[in-house]
């Protein structure tokens, strides 16, 4: 029962929140230490050896518990020490997709001593452990599930310790102060042209087939890079060898995705632009994203992709 109220404690009680985004340094005003469930089952132990040696009066029992209480106050020590000290810098995380993990990198440094077994975890799940040795610094990614588009906050980080016994444990609680850019999740799907490019390929006789990216032109040997949804497989069954279906470019249009020209609700409509937006800065091909309200290109290239993909990820939400 005991044991139980010293866990309810350390998990709901949250003490002094630091935060770590310009770097944060644990010391005595945030560091919290109770005893564990070991260190409890411990000091209850002792009593009872402590009301043995009163009964018996045994000068060697009164030795023993008196030993074994010193180890204790010097676990409380030591404890402790493993946390004072520990300075924590909160790095920028990178952008990921829906339904992927978004990492959040944190940077461990030491103020000139070793810590050993050094727990940090979400204030739900599992906690990581890791050493760092004195004076040099280790960078923790801490995972956390990325279910739908938009910024993704990171939760409070506890940082806890229990080393040298186990008989205490140490924690201080953290504020990350981190975010992590989520992308709607790419969706495969016919090219969505606005009305206008597909008006503007009829009349010119370029309309746009297969990928919906280019005219088919015919075969051609695979070449490292190419994308395997064009292997031509019946060829290959055939013994041909690993030919690709060959498009030509568009000329004379612009590619405009267009997210009005699309049917579906708003999410898979996101989603689709989102395939697209990879598959054309693949093959460096110049394109408009049109969103209602704002419009990005003509424009090719890394900086063009990522200003999409975050005009896609945070469309309708507030700035």
């Amino acid at each position: 029962m005991l044991a139980e109220s010293l866990k309810s404690v350390r998990t709901r009680w949250p003490g002094r929140i630091v935060g770590a985004a310009g770097g944060a340094r644990l010391d005595r005003g945030c560091i919290f230490i109770v005893p564990s469930r070991v260190g409890a089952a411990f000091g209850v132990a002792l009593l009872l050896m402590l009301l043995a040696a009163i009964n018996y009066r045994n000068s060697l029992a009164y030795a023993l518990t008196f030993l074994l209480g010193a180890v204790f106050l010097v676990g409380v020590l030591h404890t402790y020490r493993n946390l004072a000290g520990l300075r924590l810098q909160a790095g920028a995380p990178a952008a990921v997709f829906a339904g992927e993990q978004a990492r959040f990198p944190i940077r461990l440094d030491s103020d000139g001593r070793a810590y050993q077994a050094l727990a940090l975890g979400w204030s739900s799940g599992a906690p990581q452990l890791h050493d760092l040795p004195a004076g040099g610094s280790v960078t923790v990614e801490l995972g956390l599930p990325a279910p739908r588009r938009g910024w993704l906050p990171a939760p409070r980080l506890r940082v806890e310790s229990r080393f040298p016994l186990g008989l205490m444990v140490a924690w201080s609680w953290i504020a990350p102060e981190q975010r992590a850019l989520v992308y709607p999740q790419p969706l495969p799907g016919d090219l969505p042209l606005s009305a206008g490019a597909l008006e503007e390929a009829e009349e010119e006789g370029r309309r746009a087939r297969g990928e919906g990216v280019d005219d088919y032109q015919g075969l051609r040997a695979y070449r490292p890079g190419d994308s395997k949804r064009r292997l031509d497989w019946k060829a290959y069954s055939r013994g041909r060898g690993l030919l690709v279906k060959d498009f030509a470019a568009l000329e004379g249009s612009e590619l405009c995705l267009d997210f009005s020209a699309l049917a579906g609700d708003g999410e898979s409509r996101l989603s689709l632009l989102c395939h697209w937006v990879l598959e054309l800065s693949v093959h460096q091909r110049p394109f408009v994203l049109q969103l209602p309200g704002r419009r990005l290109g003509p424009d090719s290239g890394e900086a063009h992709r990522e200003a999409c993909l975050r005009a896609l990820a945070l469309y309708g939400e507030a700035p």
